[in-house]
């Protein structure tokens, strides 16, 4: 058993957690509005994003559905969606909970995770459909002007099975 954080570490830890949650909250309404463009500006220049199976994660296997190494390859995924994809016009609707802070680095590196649904609502699927549960591993560093920024952010699908057109990000 972990040892019981102090007063301050507490403290560190709950104003921590209400930014993380403020933080998605924002990631998930540009998201869910469309405004891909803006996706990047979540996250660092140095930033790491995947989107990988739990069998992959599990087993050590960098191999993801989604691989980007900085802040520039998002951008570059970003535009290619918005400006040459084809895909049918659909609604996602993100909904991230249980944040979970795991820790805070001596160099101030926020470690957390949250539990991700994607709801997907397509013309010739009014219903919407459960396009994606599961995990955001997630590192955050905080900015000179206190906000935070994702340096790594790793989801971890639990659904075994995943539409073919997964184009927009998680």
């Amino acid at each position: 058993m972990a040892a019981k954080p102090t007063s301050e570490e507490a403290d560190l830890r709950r104003v921590a957690r209400l930014d993380i949650e403020e933080f998605n909250a924002e990631y998930c309404a540009v998201l869910d509005d469309g405004d891909l463009e803006d996706w990047p500006e979540f996250f660092t220049e140095d930033a790491f994003y995947n989107i990988t199976s739990r069998e992959n994660f599990d087993h050590g296997r960098p191999v993801g559905l989604v691989y980007c190494e900085s802040k520039a390859m998002l951008k570059d995924r970003a535009l290619a969606i918005s400006k040459t994809s084809m895909f049918g016009p659909r609604y996602l609707r993100h909904y991230m909970t249980n944040t979970r802070v795991t820790g805070i680095e001596a160099d101030g590196t926020i470690c957390a995770e949250v539990n991700y649904i994607l709801i997907e609502t397509l013309a010739e699927l009014p219903e919407g459909r459960l396009h994606q549960a599961g995990r955001m591993i997630d590192r955050f560093r905080r900015q000179e002007d206190g906000s935070l920024l994702l340096s790594s952010r790793i989801a971890v699908y639990d659904t075994l099975l995943v539409p073919n057109a997964l184009v927009l990000p998680v």
